[in-house]
């Protein structure tokens, strides 16, 4: 069985290399090869000797996660659906802008944390994701931003944004290992500062993420402003409360220059009036943090209307005057519901169906 060296860290390369009797500096020259350069053949890698090139091709491979649907939105985002060897799938959304392109990313198939306005769970939890398979996505579409956004400059920053399907700190060991190879120079090269990982707060793993020598930033799924609404929304709150979850964040230690960001799903009529507002504030009063507001993007799935655009105004009036630091989310790729989950969910839909009778 041949070994997929995409997804291997540095250090398992070196192993790899050593094993085959090999000196560790070929380790390097394939690790530059398979994620600064993205090479998909051991033929291209142009500095390897051929011997060694053709003795990998036959014992190993460079595998990425197949694309089995791309969706195109008027506003240049992109989401994909990838399939996985077992038949899972997950998505990716590629977001380009003026000054910078934004990548996010699944760590899941599906999501066993139900919460009750996100479509990902809706379908189901299948498993966690591998490295590989986490690394994939993000190689795949820094491949194919070019074709995707030919007019756009190539030197805008790329971010990458852990928010897709899936808890990340459910799947610990495989997510850090991506980051580790996302974050390296000698690799994808992300800064810390633009590469951000989204969580509910798992709180052994935040914990032991926070030991980490190098760390993304932080968001917290927040999504209430207090405990009662969060459990109803989000039944992870009955395992680690609310200010156990804040407690924590406030002591990551966020990459120079940074704060812990709190994302806020508003939902209509649900958690988007003035008291709620009132209450975030009271809240996070006193913290080094930012709130980002996400206007529900409203799909027939979801029990959960969008939020009026008066509403949107007032809790960010609200949060604004009491100099709490608040941002709205623009939405984006509402044409293809780039919130995650949509074509996962019509790929689980079409599975179940029943086949017509002939």
């Amino acid at each position: 069985m041949s070994t997929n060296l995409f997804g291997l860290e540095l250090d398992a390369l070196t192993a790899h290399f050593k094993a085959l009797g090999e000196p560790p500096y070929r380790a390097r020259q394939i690790y530059a090869w398979l994620y600064a350069k993205r090479a998909r053949r051991f033929d291209a890698m142009a500095n390897v000797p051929k011997a060694l090139r053709a003795r990998l091709a036959e014992t190993g491979e460079v595998r990425w996660p197949e694309v089995a649907d791309r969706q195109h939105s008027t506003d240049g985002t992109v989401k994909y659906l990838f399939r996985l060897d077992d038949g899972a799938s997950i998505e990716s959304v590629y977001i380009p802008e003026a000054r910078r392109r934004t990548i996010c990313i699944s760590t899941q198939a599906g999501c066993p944390l139900k919460c009750a306005f996100c479509l990902t769970g809706i379908a189901g939890y299948k498993r966690n994701l591998k490295t590989w398979e986490i690394l994939g996505q993000v190689a795949t579409v820094m491949t194919e931003a070019a074709e995707i956004d030919p007019d756009g400059s190539p030197e805008r920053a790329w971010n990458v944004v852990v928010m897709g399907m899936g808890e990340p700190l459910l799947n610990y060991d495989a997510t850090v290992s991506a980051l580790r190879v996302l974050m390296d120079p000698e690799a994808f090269a992300i800064t810390p500062k633009r590469l951000t990982l989204s969580t509910v707060g798992i709180l052994p793993a935040l914990e032991k993420l926070m030991l980490e020598p190098v760390r993304p930033n932080l968001a917290i799924s927040l999504h209430a402003p207090n405990p009662a609404l969060r459990r109803e929304l989000m039944p992870i709150e009955e395992k680690y409360r609310l200010e156990d979850v804040i407690a924590a964040a406030q002591r990551y230690p966020i990459p120079r220059g940074g704060r812990v960001t709190y994302e806020y799903v508003l939902l209509r009529d649900t958690n988007d009036r003035p008291q709620h507002a009132r209450e975030l504030v009271r809240l996070l009063r006193g913290t080094h943090s930012k709130v980002n507001l996400i206007p529900l993007n409203p799909a027939a799935e979801i029990p959960f209307g969008a939020p009026s655009r008066a509403a949107v105004e007032a809790f960010t009036g609200i949060l604004s005057d009491a100099d709490v630091a608040v941002s709205v989310r623009r939405p984006r790729g509402q044409d293809i519901l780039a919130a995650c989950g949509q074509l996962h969910l019509k790929k689980a839909s079409a599975e179940r169906a029943p086949v017509a009778a002939r």
